[in-house]
């Protein structure tokens, strides 16, 4: 899988809008904003990996000059190309399975989802 790596750099800016921290990828000339370090991370992942959908070339990683002010963090996000893509795919594949005849009923009994369930555990065993 291809993993591309950018630096960014999130700037805590409490002006009373919804978000605390303003986030720019200057690689991208782009910006995102989070409630928190680990929320902005998601989002710049979530807007660089649009971003290179969206303008279909890999930005090479070049922002080195950028220069930030002192309440700025620098950090670096990884994006794993591949994997992005295969996400924005939701379109539904039917699988067959085996279960216990027990859990079935079981689960019949408390109306569980079978499908959101399987994709639930499956999300959290790959950890994606």
């Amino acid at each position: 899988m291809t993993t591309y790596v950018y630096p960014v750099y999130i700037t805590y800016d409490p002006d009373g809008t919804e978000c605390d921290y303003l986030v720019y990828i200057p690689d991208m000339d782009g910006y995102t904003q989070g409630h928190d370090l680990a929320e902005c991370i998601k989002m710049a992942r979530d807007y660089i990996g649009n971003y290179i959908i969206s303008v279909n070339e890999i930005p090479k990683p070049d922002s080195v000059n950028y220069k930030a002010n002192s309440n700025t963090i620098k950090t670096y996000v990884d994006v794993n190309y591949d994997l992005f893509k295969l996400k924005l795919n939701n379109e539904p594949v039917k699988k067959t399975l085996t279960i216990p005849f027990w859990l079935n009923k079981l689960g019949v009994k408390a109306n569980i989802n079978f499908s959101q369930t399987l994709t639930e555990a499956l999300k959290e065993k790959l950890g994606v």
